[in-house]
Parts: C-alpha cells; sequence; structure tokens
C-alpha cells in the first residue's frame, strides 16, 4: 500500500466517522505498512516454551527480538513499545482478538518476564498468544509467530481423581533387608513394583484430550500400548510431605474412538526408599508405598467435557519389575510381562481393584521445568573380559544414566550389569559404594546391590531392555550372566539429565582449558536430574554447596532458569521457622546437625540472586525475599562479636585447612549485602538500609577477628587471602598488600592450587579482579598434582571430588572455573546494573601465552559474543550485541587514538561512544549490533 493510497483511505474513513468506530481496522491497516526493524521470536512462559499445565495464577511472558534484515543489520535496533495478545482460542488469536487479554500498545522497552494481566485464569485454561512490537523509530512490527500455555490444576477441588495404591502398607509391609541373602526372593516380591490399569471408551469426537499425572516415588504412562511422552524418572524430587509435583501432556493423538486404555507402573524413587542409607532416607516422614494420582481430561467437539480418573474402580496388579531402589538399581522378570495389559479389552480378571491411599499431607503442584530425557546414546570403545563370563564395556565417558541391553537366550537367563567410573587392577569394575563416616567408623553408605541392574530373560527372540525406574553413574559396565560372548551393540549406553538447553559456550587456544570445558559440562549435566545432585552415584543427594559454587556456570551455559526456580521452592518447603537449613535439599529430615551452615545454605541466598543478575528475574527476589530474610536473621543469632564459626569449610583443600569461620562469616557477609540489595530492588527501603548497615558491621568485625595486617587474613592461605577479595571484605586501602600475598602463596606453591572447593571459586576471581590476570591462568594451565590439568592427564572426563581422584569421579563443586573462563579470559559479564545482559560488560584479559578466546551465550535478549585474537602484535576483537541491549567495551590499547572499529577510528564509528581510558583500556559504550574494534598491542 502506497503512502499516497494511505493518504486517501485516512481521509476517506475520517470522512465517514469510521476512525472512531473501528480503530482496531486502523491500526492493523497501518501497521501491515509499518513493518519495523525488528520481529519478535522466542516466545516464552515461565522460562518455557509453550508450557503444559502451569499453576502459576499470572504466568510471565518473554520474548527476543530480531532485526528484519538479518544479524547484521542497523546498529542501535531498540523497542518502543509492546502489545500482547492473548486468546481462548487459536482462531481467535489468528483474528487478532484479545478476549483473555489485550495488553494495548505499551510504552517501554521492556521484553522479559511480563506478567499476564488479563482475565483470571482458571484450571485447564488453554491461553493462545502473540506479540509486536514498535522499535525507536516507532515503527510496528507484524505480529510474532503465535505461542500458548495451559492452565494446570490449579484448586485441590479441581482434581476429580482419589490416590490409590497397590495394597494397603499393613498387607505389604518390607521386611527387614537381610544383607547376607540380598536378593532373596521374598524380599523382592514384598517390594514388587505395581502397575494399574482402566479401560475406558471414547464414543464422541475429541477436541482434545489431556492427562495430568503424579505417581510417587516415579512413574511410566502408558495409553493404548504406547508410553506417553519421552518423559524419563518423572516426577522430580521434592520434600514430599511438604510438596509432591504432578506433570501435564497432551494425549489427544494416543486416544481412538471406541475402546481405549490406560495403564501406569510405579517405582520407588525417593519416596519409597525401602532399605537403610547414610542420609535416612529410609526413615523420612513421607515414606510409603508407591501411589498414584491421575486424571485425563477429555474435551468433545460438541462442548462437553468428560474426565477419566483413578479410583478404586481401577485395577492394580504387580509386573515385571520386581525390585527398583534409587541407588540399588533394578530388578526386571520379562517372563512376568503381560502383553496387553495397557490395551483395550485385556482380560485383567486376576487382579485386583486398587486400594485407596491416604493423600499426600503438601500440595501437589505443577513440575514447571524441563524434564529428564534420553539425551544420547554412547557406543563402548572397549570390551574386556578379565575373568571368565566376566565382560567389562568402557564407554569411554566417565557419564550419568543407564545401560540398554540387547540379548537373546533362553528364558529364566539373568544378566547382571554393574555400573562403575573405574577399574581394579585386575580389570574388573571397582563401586564407589563405601566410605567413612561417624568418627571414622567404617560404615556402608546403604544395603542391598548398588548400581546393578539385572534382567531376566523371557526366551523370546531378540529381546531389548534398560531400567525404567533408576539411573547410574558410571564410565564401565561389567556384565555377568550373559549368554555367550556379547558384542559391542549388545550394550549401549544411555545419557539422561533434565532436558536444558544450551545456552553458551567457551573455547580458546589452550586445548588443556578447553577440555576442563567438557569436563565441566559433563559433570553439569550428569548431575541433575530435577534438581543438582553432588554425584550421580553414591549419593545422587542434592548438596547445597556443591550447587550454588557451580551456578553461575549453569546459568551462563546452559537454559536451567526453570529448573533451579523449582529447586528454590524445595528450599522454601525444607527451611525452619527459625531460618536453619540443611545441607541437602530435598532431605528427609536429615543435615540439620551436620552438613550445613553458611558456605552451603547460601545456596538459597546466592542462587536466586543470581537468576536475577543472569536473567533480571525480580520475581524469584519477590517470592524468596522473606525466607532469604529469615535465614541471614538465623545467622544473626548464631554469630558472636560479628564471627559465624557453625558448619562446613573450605571442603577437601589440596593441602591448607582455612579456618571454617572464615568462610562461614564471609557467606554471612555476603548474603546480608544480598539481601539489602534484593530489599532495595523490591521496593523494602528501610530493609534495604537496615541489612546494608549489617552488613559494614560484619565486615568491621571480620577485619577486626581475622586481619593479621600486612596484607594477611587469617592463616594466610590461598582460600582465607582469596576470600576476602572475593567477598568485599578487604579494606579497599588494604586490598593491593593483600593480593601482592596471594601472590606470593600461589608462587610459593608452585603456582598450583591449595585450596578446597570455596577457595576455588574465589581464587581465579579474585586475581582476575585485581590485575593478576597472568597468575590465575598460569594456575589454571597447570598440570602438576593439584591441578585440573592433572586430572585431564589421569584420563579424567569429568570433574572430580577430590584433587587426589581418591574418591568420587563426578563432582560438579569445582566447576565454577569454566565460568571464569567465559567472564575472565573471553571476558564476556553481566553488568549488575542492569541485569539478565541488559548491557553486557565485554572485558577480555590479555594473558601471555593465550592467541584467542571466544564465548557466547543465549541471554533473555539473544545472543551476546565475542570473540578476541592476538596476531602479529594486532588485537581483533569481534563483538555482538543482540537488539534492545548494550554493552561496554573495555580495549587494551595504549589511548582511545589507537582503536579502530570496522576499519575506521572506533569513536567515529555508528552505535560508538568513548567513554574513558582505564586500566590500559579504552572503553567504549556500544548500542546493539556487531563490531570489530582493533588495536597495535605493545
Amino acid at each position: 500500500m502506497g503512502k499516497r493510497m494511505q493518504s486517501f483511505l485516512k481521509q476517506f474513513f475520517f470522512a465517514l466517522g469510521a476512525v472512531v468506530l473501528l480503530p482496531g481496522l486502523m491500526d492493523s491497516v497501518w501497521a501491515e505498512e509499518a513493518v519495523g526493524g525488528l520481529v519478535p521470536a522466542n516466545l516464552s512462559c515461565e522460562y518455557l516454551q509453550n508450557p503444559w499445565g502451569l499453576d502459576v495464577a499470572k504466568p510471565r511472558l518473554s520474548w527476543q527480538v530480531t532485526p528484519v534484515a538479518g544479524p547484521a543489520a542497523a546498529r542501535g535496533l531498540k523497542v518502543g513499545a509492546y502489545q500482547i495478545l492473548v486468546a481462548g482460542s487459536a482462531e481467535s488469536l489468528k483474528a487478532d482478538k484479545g478476549d483473555l487479554w489485550d495488553s494495548g500498545k505499551i510504552v517501554g522497552d521492556k521484553t522479559i518476564q511480563i506478567p499476564y494481566a488479563g482475565a483470571v485464569l482458571g484450571s485447564f485454561q488453554k491461553c493462545f498468544w502473540k506479540v509486536r512490537v514498535w522499535d525507536q523509530a516507532d515503527k510496528a512490527s507484524a505480529w510474532s509467530e503465535p505461542a500458548f500455555w495451559t492452565m494446570g490444576v490449579l484448586k485441590p477441588e479441581d482434581w476429580t481423581a482419589k490416590w490409590i495404591t497397590l495394597t494397603r502398607p499393613a498387607e505389604r509391609e518390607v521386611p527387614e533387608f537381610d544383607a547376607k541373602a540380598p536378593r532373596s526372593m521374598e524380599w523382592r516380591q514384598k517390594a514388587a513394583s505395581p502397575i494399574f490399569r482402566k479401560e475406558f471408551k471414547v464414543e464422541k469426537k475429541i477436541k482434545s484430550a489431556t492427562a495430568y499425572i503424579c505417581g510417587l516415588g516415579y512413574y511410566e504412562l502408558r495409553l493404548n500400548g504406547k508410553k506417553v511422552g519421552d518423559h524419563e524418572l518423572d516426577p522430580a524430587f521434592t520434600r514430599f510431605d511438604q510438596r509432591s509435583l504432578y506433570v501435564t501432556y497432551d494425549v489427544t493423538a494416543a486416544l481412538q474412538p471406541g475402546d481405549n486404555a490406560v495403564g501406569v507402573m510405579l517405582g520407588n524413587g525417593f519416596y519409597n526408599s525401602h532399605t537403610r542409607d547414610a542420609w535416612d532416607f529410609d526413615k523420612a516422614p513421607w515414606r510409603d508405598e508407591p501411589k498414584l494420582l491421575a486424571q485425563i481430561r477429555l474435551e468433545y467437539e460438541d462442548g462437553s467435557v468428560e474426565t477419566v480418573a483413578t479410583d478404586p474402580s481401577w485395577k492394580a496388579s504387580t509386573g515385571p519389575v520386581v525390585l527398583d531402589g534409587t541407588r540399588q538399581g533394578e530388578v526386571y522378570d520379562a517372563r512376568k510381562e503381560m502383553p496387553g495389559w495397557d490395551k483395550g479389552k485385556f482380560d485383567d480378571s486376576a487382579w485386583k481393584p486398587a486400594e485407596p491411599a491416604k493423600p499426600i499431607p503438601g500440595l501437589v503442584s505443577a513440575q514447571m521445568m524441563p524434564p529428564i530425557r534420553q539425551i544420547e546414546t554412547l557406543k563402548p570403545v572397549k570390551i574386556t573380559e578379565p575373568k571368565p563370563g566376566v565382560f567389562v564395556f568402557d564407554m569411554g565417558q566417565n557419564m550419568t544414566g543407564w545401560a540398554q541391553l540387547k540379548v537373546q537366550g533362553p528364558a529364566g537367563t539373568k544378566v547382571e550389569m554393574r555400573y562403575g567410573e573405574r577399574l581394579k587392577t585386575d580389570g574388573t569394575l571397582e563401586q564407589l559404594g563405601e566410605f567413612k563416616v561417624n568418627a571414622g567408623i567404617a560404615q556402608h553408605v546403604f544395603q542391598g546391590p548398588f548400581q546393578t541392574d539385572t534382567y531376566i530373560l523371557k526366551g523370546q527372540g531378540e529381546e531389548v531392555w534398560h531400567p525404567h525406574f533408576d539411573y547410574h553413574g558410571f564410565q564401565y559396565v561389567e556384565v555377568t550372566g550373559f549368554p555367550g560372548k556379547p558384542e559391542a551393540d549388545n550394550i549401549t549406553a544411555c545419557v539422561l539429565h533434565t532436558d536444558f538447553k544450551p545456552a553458551g559456550s567457551f573455547a580458546c587456544s589452550n586445548e588443556l582449558l578447553n577440555k576442563i570445558q567438557t569436563l565441566t559440562s559433563w559433570s553439569y549435566r550428569g548431575n541433575y536430574f530435577g534438581y543438582p545432585t553432588d554425584c550421580p552415584h553414591r549419593e545422587k543427594n542434592g548438596w547445597t554447596g556443591d550447587a550454588h559454587l557451580a551456578a553461575e556456570y549453569g546459568m551462563l551455559f546452559f537454559h536451567n532458569q526453570a529448573g533451579y526456580t523449582k529447586w528454590m521452592n524445595d528450599f522454601f518447603d525444607e527451611q525452619r521457622d527459625s531460618g536453619e537449613l540443611p545441607g541437602i535439599v530435598p532431605t528427609g529430615g536429615w543435615g540439620y546437625a551436620w552438613g550445613n551452615g553458611p558456605a552451603w545454605d547460601s545456596a538459597y541466598i546466592l542462587i536466586p540472586w543470581y537468576l536475577y543478575l543472569y536473567n533480571g528475574d525480580t520475581g524469584i527476589l519477590a517470592t524468596h525475599y522473606d525466607r532469604m530474610k529469615r535465614y541471614v536473621d538465623y545467622l544473626q543469632t548464631k554469630a558472636k562479636d560479628e564471627i559465624v564459626s557453625i558448619g562446613l569449610g573450605d571442603w577437601v583443600p589440596a593441602k591448607t585447612e582455612t579456618p571454617v569461620p572464615v568462610t562461614s562469616t564471609g557467606y554471612y557477609y555476603a548474603d546480608t549485602v544480598i539481601v539489602s540489595k534484593a530489599a532495595k530492588i523490591l521496593g523494602r527501603e528501610a530493609d534495604a538500609k537496615a541489612y546494608a548497615d549489617r552488613a559494614e558491621q560484619i565486615r568491621q568485625g571480620y577485619n577486626k577477628a581475622f586481619y593479621k595486617g600486612d596484607g594477611v587474613y587469617a592463616n594466610g592461605s590461598q582460600t582465607a587471602l582469596s576470600c576476602a577479595l572475593y567477598q568485599g571484605l578487604a579494606d579497599p586501602a588494604e586490598m593491593k598488600k593483600v593480593t601482592e600475598k596471594l601472590v606470593a602463596a600461589v608462587h610459593g606453591n608452585g603456582d598450583k592450587i591449595d585450596v578446597g572447593i570455596l577457595g576455588a571459586k574465589y581464587l581465579f576471581r579474585a586475581l582476575t579482579a585485581n590485575g593478576q590476570n597472568d597468575v590465575a591462568y598460569a594456575v589454571a594451565i597447570q598440570k602438576a598434582a593439584p591441578s585440573y590439568g592433572w586430572w585431564v592427564d589421569q584420563g579424567a572426563t569429568t570433574l572430580w571430588e577430590e584433587w587426589a581422584g581418591t574418591g568420587s569421579r563426578n563432582h560438579i563443586m569445582f566447576g565454577d572455573i569454566s565460568a571464569w573462563m567465559v567472564e575472565a579470559l573471553a571476558g564476556l559479564a553481566v553488568d549488575p546494573e542492569q541485569p539478565g545482559f541488559k548491557h553486557t560488560i565485554v572485558r577480555p584479559r590479555i594473558v601471555e601465552g593465550l592467541t584467542w578466546a571466544k564465548a557466547e551465550h543465549q541471554s533473555p535478549y539473544g545472543r551476546v559474543a565475542d570473540k578476541w585474537e592476538l596476531k602479529n602484535g594486532v588485537l581483533t576483537l569481534s563483538v555482538s550485541i543482540p537488539p534492545n541491549a548494550t554493552a561496554q567495551v573495555h580495549v587494551p590499547a595504549a589511548s582511545e587514538d589507537g582503536v579502530t572499529e570496522s576499519g575506521k577510528p572506533a569513536s567515529q564509528a555508528a552505535g560508538v561512544r568513548f567513554v574513558k581510558m582505564a586500566d590500559g583500556t579504552a572503553v567504549f559504550e556500544v548500542e546493539s549490533g556487531e563490531y570489530v574494534f582493533s588495536a597495535k598491542q605493545k
């Protein structure tokens, strides 16, 4: 439509008065013509794309904008306004009718976490939405591609389903485990997993069908002979007496006209830990027989609704899973399979009616996070037979998941698969299932088999199987009982973890650092199964310290915001009225008396703060602020002269131990500062001042207690010195001296690390923040023990628990070095004053021996990236900033005049503004776009 025609139509419609009568029509006419420079894309709701079954009243909506002409388009593109339409049907949305919410044109550049503000939403509500934006020239974009979300079960009364179980607990009491006969048939049969089924008819045309299910501890949902979805090990582990999670599925395509059947298998999980363990999950207050709550909502084309829900009319039995335990493994007897049990017209006359089960005492909440999925499959790189009939499959990678067995043999043949991450000297498997607790007394971590899956053949041709209700940490699978000699395709390894998507990357010219990145990635992913774990084999516990130390890495490299949001709800459920927190979350009660303290508990302060920093999430602060404040107030009751002495300290140090009060008080201070900042963000000015004042008192008390003068804190350990610098405790006038002492401590140890897991986070960041980039780099690339490089040389494919490698070989607690590489070496960091990468700090540290480094991150606003390369004495720094965002770029240079951008003087380039010279760098502010800076180096 040309401008002359537009003008004619405007005059015509004004003459008719139609502009007043039909403003929506006119807006759409002009919008189609005035397509601006931006396109909204990547719509998300509560960090999820097109989520099913939310149970928040006002879901938060986000999107990104991309240039119409591609990423290399004009610089400085910004959002000037936006409009959101939310409709109750796809048809209404297509017609541009926001019958649930039409925000109208809202002036502003906000594109993330905008709360829904339309009509009140009810259970099962379907919401379809789209957005358009206006750029800085007030030109409207086209509407985005449509997205949707659905509401879950918002009120208890909307559950028509009833809890059911196989038998009453009194009838199915599991006997005491006999360690001398751990696989006794009596014990197996008592622990067999239940299965349930229900047949129903579909006699009208279905518009949609949605399943809502909470099966404790784990479930597998099946419809008409097929598994529903690709989730594994649902629902995620929670404190079940406070909160259990249900999952929502679109099952429309799984149903058929006429006869239908739904079947559910249940596993024990952490809900029913039926053998003793060191963390007392067998004594958990929630522990009970597996139970099921499920309903399928059928919406018909004629507008009617029917619900198929669990109740005593369902039939129950036991199936082929005759034993399952979270750490023990699974025993599956294929001879007990009942073909067709999950289809219609199955003869279930031998089954008994399901028993009513006691409802769980806590909330039944939506699982609003990515599920666990099988991510990839690995083939063995080597097969050995260290003893006759004992076959060891080496997968070449320490990983988390399970083995898939392909086998053929006589019925009753029992194939046993044991999992581990190292071998004995004779080539057989060594399992990490025992360690010292309770004042050095050696005890078993738990009873029964450990990381062992057993499959009993049915003898009907080729059989392919993997477990349903457990997972393992391993590199090696030891197989016994295999009929014949196995080949490579008889055992494959299935990699599983919470299916968060990648969000970032790092690479550089040093291959050791690239390898460390790979190790960190495998450890992080393998230690997230609905919650962050310490290790995937021995414990599977949510150690809070391990998790917060690696959380910034997680924020940079993965879209795991929804996962962390869920875990913060677990903290909410675990915190006592006093403010006290346990060392593992979730817990059945263990961890309040030992294993906690500020260095661990601070996960409840730090992770919400990281979600705010890296994602601009103020909602997480608002939800948990009162609990965060409660925890800091609890620490005040434990402080004497501002010093907190409780809790674990710098765990597993390489050599030198740092006094616990040093690190505990350091976190007390850091937590108090964060609560003050959160209060200010949330508009609680009185709290902000009160906690800022308290933080200063703590800082003064800390220096009085630990500063020895001349740059020395406490015992002068690397951890003590770097703690004072990293946590901001050192007086500014003394920081140079403290830094000098830290550098001397590092050099005095041969440029080797001498810290535990806390110091491993402090050390690199403290050195970099105080200008000692080359020293930090020298420690990072060290290969002599103890070091990350030594681990790599020993064949590590994941990060280890201890520098000496004697413990677990898949832990994430030393993983912050990989975040440091992004923020320091590549120089890509968030600006705390404009969080979520609304404003990015690009400040690469050029160190001797490194010739290039690059990083990127998919931020809430889009891709931020940089790459620097030093060649022939010239530094080239490429920077990419998404629309609606800005950056500050630090270019090492002798002066402003020595910096060019795309071949022109940088100060004259479009979208670039020179700010100042500082610390040998020229500092520029840049608008969105892509830039190439160059400067000669000394």
